[in-house]
């Protein structure tokens, strides 16, 4: 990876990526009140800000948990803009999934922030300064967004640092991530869909079938709500590259955005939703992607 954000290669890994098929849409039972204008429901995919190995190579040559690196000030500021956009935006984004790893929950931190903030409090210039309401968003860890556990990501796994040491953990304490949130915005009451980091040397492509799978899973569980999912690079990019095009790059918090029609919803817990529409626009958006070459 290099210092500007980018994933070398990324287009090589996101191929594969179309095979699951899982974001494109979904349909349960049949549309009633045809007549009347669906509930859209939006999906927003970000990826962290700019992590502290990227901007100081010899960081990981001290650092207690190098697998695990923190956002520099400068990612974290990354995030607050976007945070700040998206809610002048107006997608009223009332739901936020979290990879458990350090750098996106300190994303996270950020861009809840930025969407929970008052009025009078709009022009706060980061989020330190800012007056919010935390009932607006409600945030949980999901492990289905962690990273991608191989070494073509995770440069130096624990078993390395520690010298065959078992039983390290890949990331904080959750109680400790979870204290990080703004106060009141933490939903301890859902519990992620994965039950625990993925395993070690996991494959590229059981990666990218675990992003695919987590993301529609967490769009069905919070169907009458506009989600954001904060994860890696892999992560983004699966999404594009399901609409069949192909990825060549993602930035620090670049995020790609997924619509759906939501016609009508059953007791039972059951929906009929139309097809997902990709919104994310090549470069503005972080995400460099194209068409396939024959």
């Amino acid at each position: 990876m290099d210092p500007s954000g980018h994933t070398p290669a990324i287009s090589e890994e996101m191929e594969e990526a179309s095979v699951a098929r899982p974001v494109a849409g979904e349909s349960s039972g049949e549309e009633s009140n045809p007549g009347e204008k669906p509930y859209m429901q939006n999906l927003f995919v970000m990826r962290h800000g700019e992590r502290r190995d990227d901007a100081d190579e010899l960081w990981v040559e001290s650092a207690p948990r190098p697998w695990d690196p923190p956002l520099t000030e400068k990612g974290k500021y990354q995030a607050w803009i976007v945070g700040k956009r998206l809610r002048k935006e107006g997608w009223n984004i009332t739901r936020v999934l979290v990879s458990p790893f350090l750098r996106c929950v300190q994303t996270a931190v950020e861009v809840i922030t930025a969407l929970c903030l008052v009025d009078s409090s709009s022009d706060a210039s980061n989020s330190r300064d800012a007056t919010i309401d935390p009932s607006k968003v409600k945030v949980s860890f999901e492990f289905g967004l962690s990273e991608l556990m191989n070494g073509r990501a995770i440069r130096r796994p624990p078993d390395e640092v520690t010298n065959g040491s078992p039983n390290i953990p890949w990331h904080l304490e959750l109680s400790q991530l979870a204290a990080m949130f703004p106060a009141g915005t933490f939903d301890d009451s859902v519990k992620s869909i994965w039950p625990q980091i993925p395993a070690w040397r996991e494959s590229t492509a059981d990666a990218q079938m675990r992003y695919a799978t987590t993301l529609l899973s967490v769009v069905n569980k919070f169907v009458r709500e506009n989600v954001l999912c904060i994860t890696h690079a892999q992560g983004v990019g699966v999404c594009v590259a399901e609409f069949h095009f192909q990825v060549y790059a993602v930035d620090y918090c670049a995020h790609s955005h997924m619509q759906r029609p939501i016609y009508s919803f059953s007791p039972d817990g059951s929906f009929s939703a139309g097809e997902w529409e990709l919104l994310t626009e090549s470069g503005p958006s972080g995400v460099l992607y194209g068409t396939f070459k024959d």
